[in-house]
């Protein structure tokens, strides 16, 4: 393989990290584990991408994994890099692979230094990493095969969409149990039989808070099974804001449908880790019905191979029938980006995402809901929903009837959020963490809302339900409100505000359980 031969990879051009402040170059020896991705055999056809039609992972394998013969030219090189194949997986056409940083690098035509730069999910503090800048290069026997190597640089790659606040801080707080009741979840199930992945970044469960709080909601503890990913594993204590993230996840999918089984999967908050963590999740046994991601950052951080390579990953989602809920962000329409500019955040802005925007709950247990708008705390120094129109991707075709545009320039792209949910931690989530009572808020809260609602609905269906945005928008016209959801039409999150029908703060608005139900099993709602 002739090392002067090569092609550059399209998409990997990577910035310096925010803040880098350079440490020293990276020891020639310094193991480094990287996921190599290589290209389908065959593009995914649109009626799978549709929900019209669904494959079994075997089917997804042997006809849109990867080619082995390819896999063996990949591994190849990548052996005589040094490195030692840790796992192969044809289906979501992978290698990973752990070798000597040096010759790791220059297969892949970069150098690596350490740095310290400034963390998206530590609150803004230092983080160090390996970095590198500018595009990859591969071998040319490799050019067009791989399509993104990702964990040589290893910074931060998203954040946990969360707030939290002390129990006496919040104006009124409820059990998840209690929202989804709120919600109308349709009586008669509680996800017996399902799965539900859970993707995190970090953080980790403590048995004994799963033990006391679950006692606190009289239910008992769901069956909860952790999974590394990467040398990642459950590790509560070392990250209280990670744990807060887990916590909220599992708390929530538990008590919305306590007899679904989860499947926790922790991975290294790398473009590398997340995007595996996923592929895990969606090539497991059984096949969730729903995975749910609290944990992202605005599209323009990702290098485009990094985007495009999580992307596919959750297009394997919805080929396999399922459903993948995701965090639309706490920071408005800047999605935290000080450039003055509206953003949105990935994997969100993904159309195999069901993005989930975030409201302020206005309701009694008791009574019921007596107001929602958006949620919107930023003039009192808190977070808000995300939401916007990408500048990355185009819009879907279950959206093109309402034409989302950009703030700003007009530019026409994928609307964010589709769904939404209680998010203001001013009436946020009561959970425990790390044996401590806490009130949590984010779209952090909302995902695993939506997921846990996906399980319950699929129960009585009999079905995995795939793709939910094709069915929620069918006969969408702007400034008309959708079966199913309840419209919410007051606020804003700075660049957008809400309205009838779709909008960029709250999407179709929050759900209405029983309503969805029955428009999923094709009966008149009432």
């Amino acid at each position: 393989m002739d090392s002067n031969d090569r092609a550059v990879l399209p998409g990997s051009e990577r910035s310096e990290a925010p803040g880098a402040r350079v440490i020293g170059p990276v020891a020639e020896d310094e193991p480094v584990r990287v996921t190599v991705l290589l290209r389908r055999r065959a593009e995914l056809p649109p009626e799978v991408l549709a929900g019209e039609r669904r494959l079994s992972l075997a089917e997804l394998s042997e006809a849109h994994g990867a080619d082995p013969e390819e896999m063996r030219t990949v591994a190849e090189a990548l052996s005589g890099a040094g490195a030692q194949i840790v796992e192969e997986d044809p289906g979501s056409r992978r290698i990973v692979a752990l070798g000597p940083a040096g010759p790791l690098a220059r297969l892949f035509g970069t150098t690596l230094e350490n740095v310290e730069s400034t963390s998206p999910a530590t609150g803004g503090g230092a983080v160090r990493h390996r970095q590198r800048t500018g595009a990859l290069s591969v071998p040319s026997a490799l050019a067009g095969i791989v399509t993104a190597v990702l964990g040589l640089d290893d910074r931060p790659q998203a954040e946990p969409h969360l707030r939290a606040i002390a129990p006496e801080a919040a104006k009124a707080s409820f059990t998840p149990d209690q929202v989804a009741a709120l919600y109308d979840f349709p009586g008669g199930t509680d996800g017996t039989g399902r799965t539900v992945g859970v993707i995190e970044l970090g953080g980790g469960f403590a048995r004994s808070d799963l033990t006391s709080d679950f006692a606190m909601l009289n239910l008992a503890v769901p069956s909860i099974t952790a999974v590394g990913v990467d040398g990642a594993t459950n590790s509560p204590g070392v990250d209280t804001n990670a744990d807060g993230e887990v916590a909220l996840d599992v708390e929530v999918i538990g008590a919305v449908a306590p007899k679904a089984a989860q499947v926790v999967y922790f991975a290294p908050n790398t473009d590398a880790g997340f995007h595996d963590a996923v592929a895990a999740a969606v090539h497991s046994s059984p096949t969730p019905v729903a995975i749910s991601i609290s944990w992202g950052q605005s599209e323009d951080a990702w290098t485009a191979q990094g985007r495009d390579a999580l992307d596919q990953a959750m297009a394997d989602a919805i080929a396999v029938g399922i459903t993948v809920t995701t965090a639309a962000g706490d920071n408005g329409s800047s999605d935290g980006v000080s450039d003055g500019q509206p953003h949105v955040d990935f994997p969100s802005s993904s159309a195999y995402a069901l993005a989930c925007g975030g409201t302020r709950l206005e309701a009694d247990p008791a009574t019921g809901i007596q107001g929602e708008i958006v949620w919107d705390d930023l003039p009192t120094g808190g977070g808000a929903t995300g939401g916007g129109v990408s500048d990355v991707f185009a819009t879907p075709a279950w959206q093109q009837a309402l034409s989302p545009t950009r703030a700003g320039d007009g530019a026409p792209g994928r609307g964010v959020p589709d769904v939404s949910g209680d998010a203001s931690p001013e009436t946020g989530y009561l959970v425990m963490v790390g044996g401590t009572e806490q009130v949590i808020g984010g779209t952090s809260a909302v995902a695993p809302l939506w997921a846990a609602l996906v399980a319950r609905l699929s129960q009585p269906l009999g079905r995995a339900l795939g793709p939910l945005q094709p069915m929620l928008y069918a006969g969408a016209v702007p400034g008309v409100a959708q079966v199913g959801c309840r419209d919410v039409v007051s606020g804003n999150n700075g660049a957008y505000s809400a309205g009838p029908g779709w909008d960029a703060c709250t999407g179709l608005g929050s759900p209405n359980g029983a309503a969805l139900l029955a428009k999923l099993a094709g009966t008149p709602s009432g």
